[in-house]
């Protein structure tokens, strides 16, 4: 091989060493919410680098063999060319034979070096983290066609790392991991707003992520604190509750003082209708116009709380203890309120 050929052979492995490195990368740090929506577009790059990030330890095990053939080809191919052309100049100084090989050999290990590490590695790898979608979009195609064509060798290899991980007790991953955990998000959302990036004068992210940490027993009412009404209430007591408190949904207890569910200001008004209207209104309060109220413990989630309330489609739900006993009431309107702050009942507004 001539000298010249030798150069370009090192050219063109640092090209591939650049590409397997710059691949691993992106298919690592790219974000599957930014490439979903071109993949179901039609995008094929698209689909394509879905398909890599769901098979990411076959595609690092692509690119790992890649790297490391690319990296024992360089020093091979271009040390012997290198070594010619600078055995010339050297020559000149007078040095031994021996002198001149190993100075050779030593400039020759630096500058490859230097450009395999600047080169191959550190502009790929930096490229990849500062705009990884775009990245994986480039580069998941050509990875997924080598990942085929040495489609034995990299499954073997794959398959022996995995067992190998297991002795060390740790189940392998196959797709890289796009999400963020909580603390995550809060210090993106901190950061976006120290830099301006993100505006937020209501507070509703910041709420939104706060939402997640909090508990049932943090916003719910202690039943001391709650208007209540017996069992044995009436509908005009609760249109006289409604004209002097202003809410419109009120917790029923037992002659104990135990919530047993709640009733809506628009049962009155059913109760309010119809030729006997006036004497319904005196009667107690049918047990079908009492709501159930959801039951969940102090400890609950507050999104677990909302999402069992929003099945159930209720709008209150009992609060209980260790022991199982109500000590709290959750209110619907509490909840979203913490997401999208102060929401005043109707009732209230027009008084």
């Amino acid at each position: 091989m001539s000298d010249w050929a030798g150069l370009a052979w090192l050219v063109v492995l640092l090209l591939g060493n650049a590409f397997f490195v710059g691949a691993e990368f992106a298919v690592i740090s790219a974000r599957r919410s930014q490439i979903e929506p071109l993949a179901e577009r039609g995008s094929r790059s698209a689909k394509t680098a879905l398909y890599a990030m769901e098979h990411a330890t076959l595609m690092l095990a692509t690119s790992q063999l890649g790297i490391t053939i690319c990296s024992l080809l360089i020093l091979n191919v271009s040390e012997p060319a290198i070594h010619h052309l600078l055995a010339a100049p050297l020559g000149l100084t007078g040095w031994t034979e021996a002198t001149v090989d190993v100075v050779a050999f030593v400039v020759t290990l630096l500058l490859v070096s230097y450009l395999h590490v600047v080169f191959g590695e550190m502009v790929p790898k930096n490229l990849a983290f500062s705009v990884p979608d775009r990245a994986v979009l480039m580069l998941a195609t050509p990875l997924v066609w080598v990942s085929k064509l040495f489609h034995p060798v990299i499954v073997t290899l794959n398959w022996i790392a995995n067992h190998i991980v297991r002795l060390f007790r740790v189940e392998p991953k196959n797709e890289a991991a796009s999400t963020f955990t909580l603390d995550e998000v809060a210090t993106i959302v901190n950061q976006s707003r120290i830099e301006g990036v993100l505006t937020d004068a209501s507070g509703t992210v910041a709420a939104a992520v706060e939402f997640t940490d909090k508990k049932a027993a943090d916003i719910a009412v202690p039943l001391a604190d709650l208007v209540t009404l017996p069992e044995q209430t009436t509908p005009a007591e609760i249109e006289r509750a409604v004209a002097q408190h202003g809410f419109s949904r009120y917790v029923i207890v037992d002659d104990a003082g135990v919530p047993v569910g709640y009733v809506h200001l628009k049962d009155v008004l059913r109760a309010a209708e119809g030729a006997d209207a006036a004497t319904d209104v005196t009667r107690t309060l049918a047990p079908k116009r009492i709501h159930h109220m959801v039951p969940v413990t102090a400890t609950t989630d507050l999104e677990d709380a909302l999402a069992l309330m929003r099945r159930a489609g209720r709008h209150l739900a009992q609060v209980r203890d260790e022991r199982g006993e109500t000590t709290a009431v959750l209110f619907l309107e509490d909840i979203i309120e913490e997401l999208i702050g102060e929401i005043e009942d109707a009732t209230r507004r027009r008084r």
